[in-house]
């Protein structure tokens, strides 16, 4: 009996839009990273920057996705580029898109580092409408966290979809749901950490909203 030959298919894996999100500093152990014109425009109030962990590699996170070390770190490498030249931008809340929409810009990453295999950053809030609608979150101690955007194909496996080599690192975006263990964001106050955690809301994030573009109206 003859036994028709197999025929296997190779398919390529469509590129999709990825969004991991993180908690930041939840333990309050961020070490004291704002340089002293940093301290000194947070205590006069002039700026509020916030510290703490964006993104972790080699680890199963709350999307069911693993991130290699070695393509996470290569995409960092070419982020700080964009970090350096003052052009790191990112939006409150994700939207459903691969470009960084300026007008909607609410903070701006003004540095990265690695810690073993998790990604730590700092950002500066911006004056802008959602930059203040941000400011006023913080202020009213709703726990935000930190979500990186990006573009990549998955691999599905058993235990989880391993992020492959095209990926491309877009932004990072403020959130209120983190997938990633351990990735929301506090405020810096010299070397103090504010850990009050709260909850976030659309609608009160839409009325902050009306309120802060009536104001620049």
């Amino acid at each position: 009996m003859r036994v028709a030959p197999a025929f296997y298919v190779e398919t390529k894996m469509k590129k999709q839009l990825l969004r991991e999100f993180y908690e930041l500093c939840p333990d309050g152990a961020c070490l004291d990273v704002l340089t002293e014109s940093e301290k000194r425009e947070m205590s006069e109030g002039k700026a509020l920057y916030l510290v703490g962990k964006c993104h972790e590699a080699e680890r199963l996170n709350g999307n069911k996705r693993k991130y290699p070390l070695d393509i996470l770190r290569r995409e960092v490498e070419k982020y700080m580029e964009v970090v350096k030249d003052r052009r790191a931008c990112g939006e409150l809340d994700h939207p459903e898109d691969s470009v960084v929409n300026l007008k909607n810009a609410s903070h701006m990453v003004t540095d990265m580092w690695w810690n073993g295999n998790v990604l730590m950053g700092k950002i500066k809030v911006l004056t802008t409408p959602s930059g203040q609608i941000l400011r006023a979150l913080v202020d009213d101690e709703v726990k935000i966290g930190i979500s990186s955007r990006s573009l990549g194909s998955l691999r599905e496996t058993r235990e989880a979809a391993i992020v492959q080599d095209d990926l491309q690192l877009i932004c990072f975006d403020i959130v209120s749901e983190p997938s990633t263990p351990n990735a929301f964001m506090y405020k810096k106050e010299d070397i103090n950490i504010n850990e009050n955690q709260g909850t976030s809301r659309g609608g009160k994030i839409k009325q902050l909203l009306g309120n802060i573009i009536k104001d620049f109206e």
